[in-house]
């Protein structure tokens, strides 16, 4: 059947890399063999990675170096799967096949197996944890021994808003003196200003009464004088 020539051509390819090369293709197809005829579980979905959308690579590769085993783990094992079912496998089967498949070249159990994802999936939640914390350490929302940019600029924003704030203070402060400063001036020009009309007023009653007797004098002394 070519679903038989499918997926014993993806267990090849999976294990192509391995010293053990020709054994486990044989030992992986008897395994496939065995398990297909008669099995009568029901069909299921199989589980699909959530697209990521506008990942940058060195996040990728990260990722993946944390996913990175020994060949024998969940992560080897996972692989084995995802061949199989693009081959055309799926349901309870593909798991099934896929973990003979996997312990007839690892020899290892489905505890270990199982435990192997916890593993990963412990290094996972670690790491996030480890890149929030420095994350928030990065956004300025926790002290850091080594402030980066961001916390380093939130601190100057700070800095420049309280400036200006003191500023402003310090403005509406001279508005205030300057306005003081207004009233007064306005106050000494109003009492110049009545100083010098009352200056001119008594001037002008001097030179009145001083005019006034010159030309007295001038009338009544000339006529004497004759």
């Amino acid at each position: 059947m070519a679903i038989f020539e499918n997926i014993a051509q993806a267990a090849k390819d999976f294990f192509v890399d391995s010293e053990e090369g020709n054994t486990a293709s044989a030992q992986t197809t008897a395994a496939l063999q065995q398990q297909l005829p008669g099995n009568s579980a029901p069909a299921f979905q199989v589980p699909t990675a959530a697209p990521v959308l506008a990942a940058e690579q060195r996040h990728l590769d990260h990722i993946t170096s944390l996913l990175a085993g020994d060949n024998k783990d969940f992560g080897a094992y996972l692989k084995m799967v995802k061949s199989m079912a693009a081959a055309g496998m799926s349901g309870p089967l593909l798991y099934q096949t896929a973990y003979n498949a996997f312990s007839a070249v690892n020899g290892g159990t489905v505890p270990a197996l199982l435990a192997s994802a916890a593993q990963f999936e412990q290094a996972l939640v670690a790491d996030r944890n480890k890149v929030e914390a420095r994350h928030r350490e990065k956004m300025g929302e926790v002290p850091a021994a080594n402030p980066g940019p961001i916390a380093q600029l939130a601190s100057q924003e700070k800095q420049f808003a309280a400036d200006l704030a003191s500023l402003g203070q310090q403005l509406q402060a001279k508005q205030q003196e300057l306005l003081l400063t207004q009233q007064k001036l306005a106050e000494e020009r109003q009492k110049t200003q009545a100083a010098l009309s009352s200056y001119e007023l008594a001037n002008s009653a001097a030179m009145a009464d001083l005019q006034a007797h010159r030309r007295a004098a001038e009338t009544f002394l000339s006529v004497t004088g004759k």
